[in-house]
């Protein structure tokens, strides 16, 4: 039983990870627990929602047996009490041809104070919290894609991957400053295309002032491929420009880099501009899903 704090509002938030789709057959378990949970509470910290507790749904593939059990349930028991998120229960089925997860994350907010995708207005300034692009170098340097001669480069990307880390502190920071917030997982563009249509304005995006690592600076990864890889599971959000001080002050109480990219305009569609200002926009802006 989940009995609410007094006078908050819960925010409910469900994703699902599917083996040889969302992570590769050979990830080391305890990864994939901590990505199912961090890929669910990076949801709850783009509503500006402290996590109170989960349900797991495990459909086990043939590689579910006890040698990966064991890692898999450690995994879990960690990041539940590192993130403060208890595991209130679930259920599990066996026999499918490949694992699937799921976890349903509850959060609660103060009243009203639930941060939205669709509140952004034009003029409002767009942010991103981190570095863009380190998980889909990691996924690629997994899969023989491209190299990085540097251990402590490769060990960076290959963990933004397997194990990214849920901004919680910069959400619940950004109640009252951001107009609008959503996480990047499916890539920064489109997650940018997709704020700025539920704001109802375009966004312009500075394709320069896009935040990428060492790693992705060796790797010598187009910023452009970069800013449409997935899986980042950064915050993106908007805000007046009169609130640029205090995102200022988060990102150094946080000890966070918080990076101005952008700006919201009357208007729709997505434009990503170069140095010189030419319109650099690529067709495919991230990861879709298909039914």
């Amino acid at each position: 039983m989940l009995t609410p704090a007094l006078g908050r509002e819960l925010v409910l938030t469900k994703d699902l990870l599917a083996e040889g789709v969302h992570y590769l057959a050979d990830d080391p378990p305890d990864t994939v627990a901590a990505k199912l949970f961090a890929v669910n509470l990076s949801d709850l910290a783009a509503m500006g929602a402290r996590p109170v507790g989960a349900l797991l749904g495990l459909g086990m593939g043939p590689r579910c047996d006890r040698a990966w059990l064991e890692p898999f349930t450690a995994g879990l028991r960690a990041a539940a009490g590192r993130f403060a998120c208890p595991l209130l229960g679930g259920d599990t089925i066996g026999g499918l041809e490949r694992t699937v997860l799921s976890l349903t994350a509850l959060g609660d907010v103060p009243p009203g104070a639930a941060l939205s995708r669709g509140g952004g207005r034009p003029g409002d300034e767009l942010w991103v919290s981190g570095a863009i692009g380190d998980a889909a170098l990691g996924l690629a340097l997994l899969r023989g894609g491209v190299a990085l001669p540097d251990p402590a480069h490769a060990e960076r990307v290959v963990a933004a991957y397997r194990t990214p880390e849920p901004r919680i502190a910069l959400g619940l920071a950004l109640r009252g400053v951001a107009t609008a917030a959503m996480d990047v997982s499916d890539g920064l563009l489109l997650d940018a295309a997709r704020l700025a249509e539920a704001s109802g304005c375009a966004v312009e995006i500075a394709l320069s002032a896009v935040p990428v690592s060492r790693a992705a600076e060796a790797a010598g990864t187009l910023r452009l491929e970069l800013a449409a890889g997935g899986d980042d599971y950064e915050l993106l959000f908007a805000a007046s420009p009169h609130s640029r001080t205090a995102i200022e002050r988060i990102g150094r109480r946080l000890k966070l880099r918080l990076t101005h990219i952008g700006s919201l305009r009357a208007g729709a569609g997505l434009s990503v501009l170069n140095a010189d200002g030419r319109d650099v926009t690529p067709a495919r802006l991230g990861f879709e899903h298909r039914g």
